[in-house]
């Protein structure tokens, strides 16, 4: 099977200021305070103490405030500095496990099922927009930056596979397995599953193991 490479969707951007992220801070908050229906302009506005002007001139209409909170949340999903350098097994391990602790913080956050909550209550109703965002402003530039860190293990020799894409798939199953699931149906995780470290830690000795390239 050959090889696919992702390009990285426009969702990726530089750190924002930190007024303009204090502002999607509150937004999140409203959207679990309130589903998506308080995440207004004049709610977000009235909540961050900014001006409805500049929550236009920063992220356009309510559509774009949405993306670009979507966009916050994957942002706190980081996968160091994969593309730098070929790293060493052991500096690659590091990375992953640091990206899967950031992933499972992520995602077993408030916010996050909050948003998942209704990304999938709307598609159920025939309106899949704010499922589009999530998956082309959250899913998405996680999986191209655990993808580039992976492509850079495979160029340092530390990890084989044939597709990224199925690679990254792999690891996200073993980091994730039906946590999210069970968070998006009101299950809490498991005693064991809340030392997210411990848990990151296993998924990827996991994932070495199976496309480790030592031994």
């Amino acid at each position: 099977m050959g090889t696919r490479r992702l390009n990285a969707p426009a969702a990726i951007a530089e750190p924002l200021p930190p007024r303009q992220t204090e502002v999607l801070e509150r937004a999140l908050a409203l959207l679990v305070e309130g589903g998506e229906r308080a995440l207004t302009t004049a709610g977000v506005a009235r909540a961050a103490n900014c001006s409805k002007e500049s929550l236009y001139k920063w992220f356009g209409d309510r559509d774009g405030l949405l993306a670009a909170v979507i966009t916050h949340q994957a942002s706190k999903v980081r996968a160091g500095d994969a593309g730098s350098a070929r790293p060493s097994a052991e500096v690659f391990r590091r990375r992953l496990v640091d990206f899967a602790v950031d992933l499972l913080d992520v995602l077993s956050g408030e916010a996050s099922v909050a948003l998942n909550r209704l990304a999938i209550g709307q598609a159920g109703g025939g309106g899949a927009a704010l499922g589009r965002l999530v998956l082309e402003h959250g899913r998405r530039p996680i999986e191209v930056r655990l993808s580039a860190l992976l492509e850079a293990g495979r160029a340092g020799g530390v990890v084989r596979f044939s597709d990224v894409r199925e690679a990254y798939r792999t690891l996200y199953g073993l980091v994730v397995r039906d946590l999210h699931v069970r968070l998006l149906l009101g299950d809490g995780p498991d005693p064991a599953e809340r030392d997210h470290r411990t848990r990151a830690a296993e998924a990827v000795d996991q994932f070495i193991r199976l496309h480790g390239t030592a031994g």
